[in-house]
């Protein structure tokens, strides 16, 4: 006698895999810092934090600071881009202008751009103009050095068939290899935006007047350790925000590549 088929079971999506992850982890934090044995003073249950998250959500002036913080962020973030993406055509497309400049740009880039504050207090004060420089200088190398192997990735072959067929120089540059370096480009977009956003806390942390970093900063000074871990929880979603912005952007511009098909 032939058996019944067994049903079909669907295994969660990633999303849901991910949900029931963080769910667990919440759970189990909860259930250590509730134990006690660590001072609550120091180590807040998570309930607890989660319901300062909310409040802070709905906090007007909470959200100003935030508000800052992403000001800082996003011109920071488009200025890197304005200068990385033609620079990086530039020295892509000529090897003569990346020799002559490779030893300038290898001297700045294994700077930590930390180390930059407080020369960026200096030249620009305590205000946004110091932290949009911050974030300009971190996002750049990403963005840049993509660029430049986007460019060098483009197939050889194509743009000789471009010229054969009468295109000009800027014809093939527009035409064909920045249409092949574009996902190259968005990758570095994608991971500046990250490093941005590190930068414009670690700015605002250790010397901005204003923004979401400084209001961590003095939650610690005013001992509400609550309001601290409510900070960070509030600094990891904006993270999660952002990336997830630009994944969902990636699959929408470049779904066609392969190991975007494989990973969706």
């Amino acid at each position: 006698m032939a058996r019944a088929p067994r049903p079909d079971r669907r295994e969660l999506p990633r999303w849901g895999r991910g949900l029931v992850g963080v769910i667990v982890v919440v759970l189990l934090a909860e259930a250590f810092t509730r134990a006690g044995p660590v001072n609550p003073a120091y180590l807040p249950p998570v309930s607890d934090v989660l319901l300062r998250v909310v409040e802070l959500l709905t906090s007007a002036e909470f959200l100003g600071q935030v508000a800052l913080t992403l000001q800082a962020w996003a011109i920071g973030l488009g200025l890197a881009v304005a200068v990385g993406v033609p620079a990086g055509v530039v020295l892509g497309s000529s090897n003569f202008v990346y020799s002559a400049t490779r030893a300038l740009v290898e001297f700045l880039r294994p700077i930590p751009s930390v180390a930059l504050i407080p020369l960026a207090i200096l030249l620009f004060g305590l205000g946004t103009e110091m932290k949009v420089s911050l974030v300009v200088y971190a996002s750049l190398w990403p963005i840049l050095f993509n660029t430049i192997y986007g460019m060098h990735d483009v197939d050889p072959v194509a743009k000789d068939t471009a010229r054969i067929y009468g295109f000009g120089r800027l014809a093939v540059l527009t035409r064909v290899s920045l249409p092949s370096a574009a996902p190259f480009i968005y990758t570095g977009v994608r991971i500046a935006a990250a490093v941005a956003l590190i930068l414009a806390l670690s700015a605002e942390i250790l010397g901005a007047r204003h923004g979401l970093g400084q209001w961590i900063v003095a939650a610690g000074a005013a001992s509400r350790a609550d309001l601290v871990y409510a900070g960070v929880v509030v600094t990891g979603l904006l993270g999660f925000l952002i990336n997830w912005v630009t994944v969902v952007g990636e699959r929408r511009l470049f779904g066609w590549q392969p190991a975007l098909r494989e990973a969706q």
